[in-house]
């Protein structure tokens, strides 16, 4: 089994390189580059690769793709700014084209192997697997499951594969880890001709949700929920680091209310909107996932920084767009308790769980049944010095803030790959 990421130190096998850190040659002869794409950003990570263990060296992200005002940022292993640059990215592959080109300067030419985050593989694919003829078909053929995001991530297979032909590429799907969901989670009270054709539960956030599992082995609590919250926000009921439930269904617009995205509605919602105002399923899809949410509530803002600031200077729209995301999310919580019959611990990731105090206050607040109390003060500070535990000492459930690693599972899971088809002898 492939060893956890490890972070190279900023000054480890590291040498100076026209005015750029850049790792030497022969650490980037085998590695792993890992494409994160979403719909306006493009995130990547390039690790040294060994034959059983990997190293982080670059991290980096593309923003504000397709808006008039965007950015490129790149990070070392430690955790160093090694290149920012404010750019304006028209497209994906614009915006690869810049990182790749920078990495390059860096030192990193072709990597051994490339694995893709894919959110929805469909029906029938539900395991990582190599990227074939084969998988980009069926890909292909699964768009209408995830409309807003497959076309982005085959287009970004194409440009790799392209910029870097003859090497291997692997498909790691968000969906995988839900797999071991029972039939009574999965299955909705469908006519049979709809669940035949892939109409299920399928839920996402998988590589975060297995990250945290890895991050808790291996003392994993036997009934455990995560909340995943970000712009996207979901949440995971976990049997034995196994899961059993999860908010999100058969896309990733279900579930709790999200930055931009409804979340769960009465269909009959859907049916009133869509006959009363004349929609398309085109302008309703496009409503659903990026005027709703808490930028619906409050009037176009979904940053969850500047709600807080909002809601504590009076503006009331803020304040109820906070309290309908947070309670959601406590309801989660409580629903989950029941499926797990208990709670041992609850872990908060992801860019809104990680730095907002304030929602999980309030998400929390209402659980004191649970045995859930946190400490304000460790709390207010993340969790800082206390290995993200910001639970009160007498409380009867630990609650913890712990990082994703959606990337890091990425490149595991590619050089598990590998060494499975011997790919990886070259890495030796």
């Amino acid at each position: 089994m492939p060893q956890p990421v490890r972070r190279r130190r900023s000054d480890d096998r590291i040498v100076e390189l026209s005015g750029y850190l850049a790792i030497s040659e022969i650490t980037l002869s085998a590695t792993i580059l890992v494409i994160n794409s979403g719909s306006s950003s493009l995130k990547f990570s390039v690790y040294a690769a060994e034959a059983n263990s990997l190293t982080t060296l670059f991290t980096g992200a593309a923003e504000g793709i397709g808006k008039s005002e965007g950015q490129l940022t790149i990070e070392d292993g430690g955790g160093a700014q090694v290149f920012h640059e404010a750019a304006r990215h028209g497209t994906q592959n614009d915006a690869f084209d810049h990182a790749s080109a920078e990495l390059e300067r860096l030192g990193h030419r072709r990597p051994a192997a490339i694995g893709h985050r894919i959110v929805h593989g469909g029906p029938h694919l539900r395991e990582h697997t190599a990227i074939s003829a084969e998988v980009l078909r069926a890909l292909t053929e699964a768009i209408h499951f995830a409309p807003l995001h497959l076309p982005t991530e085959l287009e970004m297979i194409r440009v790799t594969q392209q910029r870097y032909p003859g090497v291997p590429q692997f498909a790691c799907f968000d969906t995988a880890f839900h797999r071991t969901m029972p039939a009574v989670v999965v299955t909705y009270a469908l006519p049979l001709r709809y669940r035949e054709a892939g109409v299920q539960r399928y839920g996402f956030h998988g590589l975060s949700y297995e990250s945290i599992v890895r991050a808790l082995a291996p003392d994993i609590p036997a009934r455990l929920v995560v909340a995943h919250l970000g712009s996207g926000a979901s949440l995971c009921a976990l049997q034995n680091g196994r899961s059993v439930d999860t908010s999100m269904g058969m896309t990733p617009t279900g579930g709790i209310p999200m930055g931009t995205r409804s979340g769960d509605l009465d269909p009959g919602v859907v049916l009133f909107i869509a006959r009363s105002w004349n929609l398309s399923t085109g302008d309703l899809e496009s409503m659903l996932n990026h005027e709703s949410g808490l930028a619906g509530l409050a009037n176009g803002t979904s940053d969850m920084r500047t709600l807080t600031a909002a809601a504590a200077n009076g503006d009331r729209d803020a304040a109820l767009a906070i309290d309908i995301f947070a309670r959601s999310i406590g309801k989660t919580v409580a629903s989950y308790a029941a499926v797990l019959n208990g709670l041992d611990m609850l872990v908060f990731t992801g860019g809104i769980g990680e730095h907002s105090p304030e929602v999980r206050a309030r998400a929390c607040a209402p659980l004191a049944f649970l045995g859930i109390e946190l400490d304000p003060e460790k709390n207010s500070r993340s969790g800082a010095d206390t290995q993200g535990v910001i639970s009160a000492r007498k409380a009867l459930c630990p609650v913890r803030i712990l990082a994703a690693d959606e990337d890091g599972q990425i490149a595991r899971h590619v050089l598990s790959m590998m060494n499975a088809s011997g790919v990886a002898a070259r890495l030796k």
